[in-house]
């Protein structure tokens, strides 16, 4: 008799391992019950902060708290047996210093069972991600269009086009990945600089409107899915307009409900029938 196994989740080792090679499919996911639906078509599943957005109705990242994204990142890990599930630590949960990083991280390690963390920044970041790295604490990075230092940006708009700028988001990219993160996320960048970043540094790139170079690509699940229609960035393509569904299907609702045709007999429970009394002799 054979024994079934369980199926492997991938692991970071295995997600670096993927420079140069196959894609990596990345998406976003918040909640278990689309976590559990994309878990075998993806490789690597992030908890992002963008759930400001999509779940809870912000207008930024910049609300998030810890407790959310851990709330989050357990529910999805809890759901899911095969993709690497990464976790974003949210904005001032480790900025002030690496120890307020590794704090943060390990409660996110701890609480979620995630296999890593996620965080923004080039080269002041570098210092918290090799005390991280060097403590056991697996580290994805974030350049280009960082959505938590938006105020200091001006804005969402791609980066990179002017030398400055260009030269600045490389230097934080290498940084970064020579610091020990186990891959890069290169968000909304001219297309030259994601390409060119890529070739540069030696753990795999993941393009959010960077590059078809990148080693690997993720989108905001509920942008893909046409289920977020408040700003489409141009680097979203959608895959569904399951919004346009989802108010199809409530409308569609409402009027059976108000019109008397829902439920139907098939939708609600018959009293059991009862046993007639026996005849008198």
């Amino acid at each position: 008799m054979s024994i079934q196994t369980q199926p492997k989740r991938l692991t970071v080792t295995q997600i670096q391992g993927r420079k140069g090679g196959d894609k990596l499919v990345c998406l976003t996911a918040y909640t278990a019950s689309v976590a559990r639906l994309i878990d075998h078509e993806v490789d690597l599943l992030l908890v992002g902060d963008s759930l400001a957005m999509t779940v809870y109705g912000f207008d930024s990242t910049l609300p998030v708290s810890l407790d959310m994204m851990i709330a989050h990142g357990a529910a999805v890990v809890r759901s899911t047996e095969h993709a690497l599930v990464t976790v974003d630590l949210p904005f001032g949960s480790y900025q002030a210093s690496p120890e307020q990083a590794f704090r943060a991280a390990a409660r996110v390690l701890a609480e979620t069972g995630c296999a890593a963390v996620k965080l923004e920044g080039g080269e002041e970041m570098a210092e918290t991600v090799a005390f991280l790295t060097r403590r056991g604490v697996p580290v994805m990075g974030h350049v280009g269009l960082t959505p938590q230092a938006v105020n200091a940006l001006g804005g969402y708009r791609s980066r990179g086009h002017a030398a400055g700028e260009h030269k600045k988001i490389m230097q934080g990219g290498v940084a970064i990945a020579e610091a020990g993160a186990f891959s890069l996320v290169i968000e909304g960048v001219a297309e030259s600089l994601a390409r060119e970043l890529t070739g540069a540094v030696a753990v795999p790139t993941i393009g959010i409107g960077g590059s078809p170079a990148c080693d690997g690509q993720i989108l905001v699940i509920d942008d893909m899915l046409g289920l977020f229609t408040e700003f489409t960035p141009k680097f979203v393509k959608r895959y569904r307009n399951l919004g346009d569904d989802i108010r199809t299907a409530a409308r569609e609702y409402a009027e059976e409900v108000r019109h008397g045709r829902f439920p139907a007999a098939e939708h609600t429970y018959a009293a059991p029938r009862r046993p007639k009394p026996a005849a008198a002799e």
